[in-house]
Parts: structure tokens; sequence; C-alpha cells
């Protein structure tokens, strides 16, 4: 009598166990990819940028729901400059592709956001950073200053290259929002990012000028503002929170 009430005891322990440990835990899903666009802004040694665009795609491997090491892609024109307005006449247009690994950690990784409402809408916050190539195509640009330019008229050829190849470092930070599928899964993303965009190197402008006549002394730098989706797939892996 004894032993089977110890027996039903431990069984129903048991049970109560295992119940409050798989509602502490959800599944989801290891890979995702996606796709986006919009517009970009050029900080380079032109003495003012303009907009233009990018488009891109992604592939991210979940280590967990809330931090990611994946791919980026990128391709899009960049342009800075104007031949009447700029002091020097400077102006150029870049139609670029890139490729870059990077890696994201989200705020639900950090924050136990089932205990707020605001947590949990606020999870998919985050941070990244990356590090690439990017492949510069400049298809316009003023090498020599016009004939009624106001200072230096006929001055050049500005120095540079039209095409290049230099280290790219992408820094991100963006929101995610999930949308879950008809069976409780997180399988859709919304995502939206702003992106500083490093480049080590002369080719983003097409200048290459001595810094005693011109300013040159930071990297050139774009920045992007994107919006995208992303659908996640494969295998299936628990995580520790409840989703």
């Amino acid at each position: 009598m004894i032993f089977n009430l110890l027996r039903a005891t431990y069984i129903t322990l048991f049970l109560v166990f295992v119940g409050s440990f798989s509602y502490a835990q959800s599944n989801y899903f290891k890979m995702s990819y996606g796709f986006g666009a919009g517009a970009n802004k050029s900080y380079t040694d032109v003495y003012k940028g303009s907009f233009g665009y990018t488009a891109y795609g992604v592939f991210d491997y979940h280590i967990t729901p809330f931090v990611t090491v994946g791919l980026e892609g990128q391709y899009g024109m960049i342009q800075g400059g104007d031949i009447v307005t700029d002091p020097h006449n400077r102006q150029f247009v870049n139609k670029y592709m890139a490729i870059s690994a990077n890696a994201k950690l989200m705020l639900g990784e950090l924050v136990d956001y089932n205990k707020s409402e605001f947590l949990y809408n606020i999870r998919g916050l985050y941070v990244g950073m990356g590090v690439g190539a990017i492949k510069n195509k400049i298809t316009d640009i003023v090498r020599y200053k016009p004939s009624w330019a106001a200072v230096d008229p006929g001055y050049g050829p500005f120095p540079g290259v039209d095409k290049s190849v230099n280290l790219w470092v992408p820094l991100n930070f963006g929101f995610n929002y999930f949308i879950n599928d008809g069976y409780g899964y997180m399988r859709y993303i919304i995502n939206i990012n702003a992106q500083s965009n490093f480049t080590l190197g002369e080719g983003l402008d097409g200048y290459n000028d001595s810094s005693a006549k011109f300013k040159n002394n930071s990297p050139d730098v774009y920045n992007t503002y994107t919006i995208g989706f992303k659908y996640m797939l494969g295998t299936i892996k628990s995580y520790r929170k409840t989703l």
C-alpha cells in the first residue's frame, strides 16, 4: 500500500515536472532567408552625398531564435556630389555589389520578455556587425573640372579608379517583427533595418585625392535604410523560453 502510494506520488511529480519543463520551452526553425530594399545615402570625400538605392538578400542560421549568423548580399547605386554645386565640381555614380558574413544579437536573448508585454513586443530589436567585400563600378564621374568652374577651370585629372574591390564593414541596428504560422511556429519575419557601411579604401566614390589638397582623412561610408521580409525554414530546435 505504501509502495503504491509512493509510486503514484513519484509519477505525479514527474509528470508535473515534465509538463512545466515543456511549457517553458518552445520550438523554432534553425534557418531563414529573405530579401528587401530601400534607400541609401553616401558620406565620402565628395563634399555632399546624395540618395541612391539598395536591394539585398540574406541567409541566416539561427543559433537561437534571437542570435543569428549569416550571409548578406547587396546590389545598388550610390551617388554623391554635383558638378554645379560641389565646391570642386565633383560628382560620382557607383553601381556596386557587396557580400558579407555577419552576426546579430536580439534583445529577446538578453531579457525575460515573458514577464513584460512591452519587452515581448520589442524582443526583436537587434544590433549586428559583419565583414566582407564591396565591388565598386563607377559609371559616371567628373575627372576634370569644367571650363566654367569658378576655381581652377580645367583642373584634372582627379586621381582614382573606376573599378575596385574594398573591405566592407556593415554595422546594423534594426527590428524583427515575428509572425506565427497556422501551427504556432515563428515562420515569417518583417524586418526594418538601418545599416552603416564602412569601406576601407578609396573606391566608393572613385576619388583618391591627396589629403594635402582635399579632405581625405576618414573612411568612405554609406548608410542604408531598408524594409524586408524573411521566411524561416529547416529543422526544428528547442529553445529555453516560450516564444
